[in-house]
């Protein structure tokens, strides 16, 4: 999708859909035209979502993610304005980086340039301390997890998933190894397409807690259950299709083979250590499991910190977070084969590997990337590191990718160039 079809469909600007200039959900109460819930679908639509993104607390029940008892690490700040920083869009389009943050929506930008904040700001209704929806970057916090796991020895990626879950097995995961959820290549009935109402996202939606249950719904109403009732289409292991469920396996088997809850997981392994500013938490189902494809809300600032951890092979905060190899295993990338006909056309010659969308580009840049604009971005040879949560009104990032993707290059070249 060009970008100039996708801005056809776009009914506002982001200064026209800015939620504090809208008055969503101000005042004791709000007026009823200015209220946005979970029961009614209101905070799924947009411009409400502007706002919902950073209040997720308000309308679904979350699990907290501790930040520990020890101080906050520290950022170094050498504030840099790269709002001027030019580049031009896939399709030939001059931009510059903030008219690229205002075209996406953006509630916020971080960007570390080899380990110091050298650009931050905030839009819309997201605040320094507020948490934002990660949507899928989620995923890569699983898959990160998982990585430590494999190098403690507590996961074995060849092993079949129901040597950790056997509930898995009459499902579409009972012939499938731990591996090939990690790297999405499951073969599975399972859709994913947030333009079609009657796709299996909505039922994975109403399972893990972000939709309602309409009357009557005859579905899974927790994430095991959905999971459980997963079937098979075609082979494992022949290619790359992106589909929630195999992160939510994937947090399962994390779940049972470090027997924790994943919020937990996530706090001892990575927030703490890693020197969080606040807690983060995950949205929960109705039976208190955290959704490990999609369910995080962190801080703008400490998704910049987990980016630079991982940029720095694992190391922050004077500490080994996650050992070397499963950082270097992510950026090496998965299979490029596997990952060309899921047809990203924005992404050439990319592939997925635990979680991570790896670009191979000329740079080495690799991604954690969600719904509606967020997103980590790690270029390792401008020693670059772009933290970013946005509420695009269309979920795909085909949407972001034509102007985002051009301006993050254009910025490490700029601070190559810089020296």
């Amino acid at each position: 999708m060009s970008v100039a079809t996708a801005a056809s469909r776009q009914p506002q600007t982001a200064a026209e859909t800015d939620p504090q200039t809208l008055g969503w959900m101000q005042g004791f109460p709000p007026p009823q035209d200015k209220t946005i819930t979970f029961q009614d679908g209101s905070f799924r639509s947009f411009p409400e979502l502007r706002w919902a993104w950073s209040n997720v607390r308000q309308l679904v029940p979350t699990v907290n993610v501790w930040r520990g008892p020890g101080p906050a690490s520290v950022l170094p700040r050498e504030d840099h304005d790269i709002g001027a920083s030019a580049s031009v869009t896939m399709d030939g389009r001059p931009i510059t980086f903030a008219r690229m943050l205002e075209e996406t929506y953006a509630d916020g930008i971080a960007v570390l340039h080899r380990g110091r904040l050298i650009y931050e700001r905030y839009f819309g209704a997201l605040k320094p301390h507020k948490p934002h929806i990660a949507m899928s970057v989620t995923k890569s916090f699983t898959g990160t997890l998982a990585g430590i796991l494999v190098a403690e020895g507590k996961i074995d990626p060849q092993a079949p998933i129901i040597e950790y879950v056997p509930e898995l097995k009459a499902s579409a995961f009972g012939d499938a190894r731990v591996h090939e959820a990690m790297d999405m290549t499951t073969g599975l009935q399972y859709t994913e397409v947030y333009t079609d109402k009657n796709s299996d996202v909505w039922g994975l939606r109403r399972a893990n807690g972000m939709a309602p249950i309409p009357e009557g719904y005859q579905g899974a109403t927790t994430i095991f259950d959905f999971l459980c009732a997963q079937k098979k289409q075609g082979e494992h292991g022949k290619a790359f299709a992106y589909k929630t469920v195999n992160s939510d396996v994937l947090a399962w088997i994390c779940r049972r083979a470090s027997g924790m809850t994943l919020s937990d997981l996530l706090s001892e392994r990575i927030w703490t250590p890693m020197g969080a500013e606040e807690d983060a938490h995950y949205h929960v189902d109705r039976v208190g499991t955290e959704s490990g494809g999609g369910g995080l809300s962190t801080t703008l600032r400490d998704l910049a910190r987990f980016g630079e951890t991982i940029r720095n092979h694992g190391r922050f905060n004077g500490r080994q977070i996650a050992p070397a190899a499963v950082v270097e295993d992510i950026a090496r990338g998965g299979d490029v084969e596997k990952f060309k006909p899921a047809g990203y056309t924005t992404l050439p010659g990319a592939s997925y590997r635990n979680q991570w969308w790896v670009s191979h580009n000329a740079h080495g840049a690799y991604m954690a990337r969600g719904v509606h604009g967020q997103g980590i971005y790690i270029d390792p040879k401008a020693e670059l590191v772009i933290a970013r949560y946005a509420s695009h009104p269309m979920a795909g990032n085909a949407a972001n990718d034509p102007v985002t993707l051009p301006a993050y290059m254009a910025l490490a070249k700029d601070l190559i160039a810089g020296g």
